[in-house]
């Protein structure tokens, strides 16, 4: 089995590059419906995000499939396969062919599945853990299935490094901590305050991406008493229909305060938006209901004395932030666990190929041993024409028996052997022949 990966990430390509080597959606489904006319019988599966750019191919000229099979026509060599696709992607993306070779490496065979499930399981995400990569890659092979460029070498791949990271999500923590700061705020702070956030009034200062951010958890956290405080309306409005909320002009923050239960900040102003002496003023109006304040802006939205208010617990950045750095350190903790898991998952899966790959041929080099050793065995018995008892002929089929393992031992090894390399081509077409096996599996 020969998986090929031609590809650039955020390790080794800036966003500018990056951006220039994405793939739309129309390209990607131009690209998907191309690939298999180009290159006859060949699979195709495009991963485009905004942190890596990576094409999965194999079969046809890639790859014969699962059970490989030597001097199949029209199989490129490695520095073909590398032009091949480096061509490809350039007259996919109209870019010159030296600048895709430049930023683009080439993985192949283990190297690839190796990549693959690392990709799956996020352990090569920017953010480490973060869950958005399996659905994205599970989205660019649903994509792939629907335009009938997949096929077995990665149907068998992309399901295996799926498994493979349900059983990371599933046996390490590295995706339970938190590292962003809203989600931190929204799902480590809140629960500490409020049992629940259905019914709590929400005010979120700001409109720009971190309160965007911060709605998505609160929607995903129950909240459903939300309003939106903007200087500006429309950006407010936008956001305000994304997530069932409501809005208000700036000028009616002090009344918001009043009513509010959790207070949110996410602006980008250069000042307070309520400073301490009049903060104080609305708090002595909220009848010594609980405040929980979280601010999340650089420059800071509150003024940090509101905090010695009576009811009013606050959050700033800088705590915030904390509590990320402790879940990214014990997120990096999980890491080597949860690359043993791939390891494992790896290795299962080229096992598994391997016998599906020399698994016929093996089979069937058996039952020729089998027939050969019965039809001598009878021949050797009828000769000795019952001269033997029962015990001397159940010695000698157990001589034959040890005669025909030992002697089919040293190639099936070798099979097995080169089968778990990827290298079994040419020693199961020199099987075939030298046995007389046929072609077929």
């Amino acid at each position: 089995m020969t998986l090929q990966m031609i590809g650039c990430s955020h390790h080794d390509a800036a966003v500018e590059i990056r951006e220039q080597l994405s793939f739309s959606a129309e390209q990607s489904e131009l690209a998907l419906s191309q690939f298999g006319e180009r290159f006859d019988g060949a699979e195709l599966v495009v991963l485009s995000t905004c942190n890596r750019v990576e094409l999965y191919a194999a079969g046809g000229p890639f790859g014969s499939g699962l059970v490989p099979n030597a001097g199949a026509s029209g199989s490129l060599s490695i520095s073909e396969v590398r032009k091949s696709l480096i061509d490809f992607v350039s007259e996919c993306l109209e870019k010159p062919a030296d600048f895709v070779a430049e930023h683009m490496a080439v993985r192949q065979g283990r190297d690839a599945v190796d990549h693959l499930f690392l990709v799956a399981a996020s352990l090569d995400s920017m953010v480490v853990g973060e869950a958005q990569i399996l659905s994205q890659v599970k989205q660019a092979y649903d994509l792939s299935n629907l335009a009938g460029a997949t096929g077995p070498v990665t149907h068998a791949a992309f399901q295996a490094a799926n498994r493979a990271a349900k059983r990371v999500q599933t046996e390490t923590t590295i995706h339970r901590r938190r590292l962003s700061v809203p989600s931190v705020a929204v799902g480590e702070v809140v629960p500490e305050v409020f049992e629940t956030l259905r019914g709590k009034r929400i005010v979120v200062c700001g409109a720009g991406e971190m309160a965007e951010e911060t709605l998505r958890y609160l929607k995903n956290g129950g909240g459903d008493n939300i309003c939106i405080v903007n200087r500006g309306q429309e950006r407010a409005a936008a956001l305000a229909g994304l997530f069932e909320a409501e809005t208000k002009p700036l000028e009616d923050l002090p009344q918001e305060v009043i009513a509010a239960d959790l207070l949110i900040g996410t602006t980008s102003a250069e000042e307070p938006l309520v400073d301490a002496t009049t903060f104080a003023h609305l708090n002595a109006q909220r009848a010594g209901r609980v405040l929980l304040v979280l601010d999340l802006a650089v420059p800071r939205d509150f003024d940090p004395v509101i905090g010695d208010e009576p009811g009013v617990y606050l959050y700033q950045i800088d705590d915030l932030q904390a509590a990320c750095n402790r879940n990214r350190r014990e997120r990096e903790k999980q890491w080597p666990k949860a690359k043993k898991i791939l390891d494992e998952e790896v290795d299962r899966f080229f096992e598994s190929l391997q016998h599906r790959a020399t698994g016929p041929v093996i089979r069937r080099l058996r039952e020729r041993a089998d027939q050969v050793k019965t039809a001598e065995l009878q021949r050797l018995l009828d000769k000795l024409n019952g001269s033997t008892d029962a015990a001397m002929t159940k010695e000698i089929e157990k001589s034959f028996d040890r005669l025909t393992n030992k002697l089919l031992h040293p190639p099936m090894a070798s099979l097995r052997d080169d089968a778990a390399t990827g290298h079994s081509r040419g020693l199961l077409e020199a099987l075939r022949h030298l046995f007389n096996l046929g072609d077929d599996p």
